[in-house]
């Protein structure tokens, strides 16, 4: 999936081990900017994308439960350029729900570099995560997001329904996440279909 605006194309795609030290990368940023405010300044200073991009190894390669990374690759005048090989600007990762009461499936992470929203990259890795979850059974896809994430109003607008709020203590404060629902799973596919040729 490959999608070209402003001198800068974006391939959506199957992430690769190679991949998972840019995706601790993208995670750190993104949650330094997104999380500034909600979150301690000194955990956020504290995230190591060595240590992220590790794990996110372990979990490209983990395909139990139906697990899947899939990454937003950027080449041209923003992403790479002069030979450099594309960057990775964002990922999405999932499987089969950790709460089946709530949905079969669930997008774990999705994650962007501020300078690639609005431009189609996170609907685009929201359909590739829902398309995988679909061909590997999942009728229903859900996600939690922090109620206190400036950007959680993409969720809603792509047709995601609130099915349940709890408070959980994370880095030494309380927050509150929220589970947003796609049932059927269809329903985000069709949300995030691409708009028809002209």
């Amino acid at each position: 999936m490959t999608h070209t605006g402003s001198a800068t194309t974006i391939c959506i795609r199957r992430a690769r081990p190679a991949d998972a030290a840019a995706i601790g990368a993208v995670h750190a940023e993104t949650w330094r900017n997104t999380y500034a405010g909600v979150l301690p300044d000194a955990y956020l200073a504290a995230l190591c994308a060595r240590r992220l991009g590790c794990a996110y190894e372990r979990a490209i390669l983990d395909r139990a439960d139906g697990h899947a990374v899939f990454v937003a690759v950027a080449s041209g005048a923003a992403g790479g350029q002069g030979g450099e090989p594309p960057a990775v600007v964002g990922f999405a990762s999932g499987g089969r729900s950790r709460r089946p009461a709530l949905a079969e499936g669930e997008i774990e992470t999705l994650y962007l570099l501020e300078d690639f929203r609005e431009r189609g990259a996170g609907r685009r890795l929201m359909r590739a995560m829902a398309a995988h979850l679909k061909a590997i059974g999942c009728r229903s896809v859900m996600l939690w997001v922090l109620r206190d994430n400036p950007t959680r109003w993409f969720y809603g607008r792509l047709g995601g329904r609130l099915a349940a709020r709890e408070v959980i203590r994370f880095a030494g404060r309380e927050v509150e996440q929220n589970a947003m629902v796609w049932d059927p799973i269809e329903s985000l596919l069709a949300a995030t279909a691409p708009a028809p040729e002209r």
